[in-house]
């Protein structure tokens, strides 16, 4: 099992008895569809495809690189591949993001200082992610946030990922903190499933790829922007 190298950082005011903020990552902490978008175009350009996505396919670029592939596919009017096929081609995908992985990519804004925020105020920051450990690490890291998080839990971290409630119990028990005083801060119907799952509050961000339409998952609470969170934060686990 990977383990993190880093401890949480909470030096200031204590650890709040474990008080714990989970955070996805892509559409959450930072917009990455644009780096993501580029690397499935890679693969097509490779086949002599040309770049079938673009732009507007943000939304679909949080749903992974497989979903990114099976798009394209259907706009070149191909039928997308599917099992072996579509296993295949993926790890194209991982190497052409692997190689340009923050050419575009940006933490949303105020993200960064409300982090830094919540760890003076005392609590325990941790990252929950359906992206490869590998890849996350590497992205945080070329962001230079990477030592912000106490954790960082990624999608080949267990055998099992979001929303399978394992990996969040894992990602707050090894930032320090406490898992019935935690919350997750996600931007999909997957996080919400999660928090669900593990039976924590949820906030869902309305500047993620769906815009203000993930209001439709009804989460506990709707985070506009990132200067609001930790008062929210304090109002939902003390």
């Amino acid at each position: 099992m990977l383990q993190d190298r880093l401890s949480p950082g909470n030096e200031q005011n204590g650890n709040r008895d474990g008080a714990c903020v989970v955070f996805d990552l892509d559409g959450t902490l930072a917009d990455t569809s644009a780096d993501l978008l580029a690397a499935a175009n890679a693969c097509f350009t490779e086949m002599g495809a040309g770049t079938p996505l673009h732009a507007g396919d943000s939304l679909t670029a949080f749903h992974g690189g497989r979903a990114m592939l099976r798009l394209g596919f259907e706009r070149l009017g191909q039928p997308a591949p599917e099992g072996q096929e579509l296993e295949r081609l993926y790890p194209g995908l991982l190497r052409h993001y692997r190689a340009a992985i923050a050419v575009h990519t940006k933490m949303y804004p105020g993200a960064v200082d409300t982090v830094e925020a919540l760890r003076r105020a005392g609590y325990r920051v941790a990252v929950c992610t359906n992206k490869p450990f590998a890849l996350a690490e590497e992205l945080l890291r070329q962001l230079g946030v990477r030592d912000l998080f106490g954790s960082l839990v990624g999608a080949d971290t267990l055998p099992v990922r979001k929303p399978d409630p394992a990996p969040y119990h894992l990602a707050v028990e090894r930032a320090g903190g406490v898992v019935a005083r935690s919350l997750l801060v996600g931007d999909t119907e997957t996080d919400l499933k999660t928090s669900r799952a593990v039976g924590v509050p949820s906030v869902l961000v309305s500047f993620g790829p769906e815009g203000e339409g993930i209001a439709r998952l009804a989460p506990d609470v709707l985070l506009h922007r990132y200067e609001d969170l930790p008062e929210i934060v304090r109002q939902l686990i003390g």
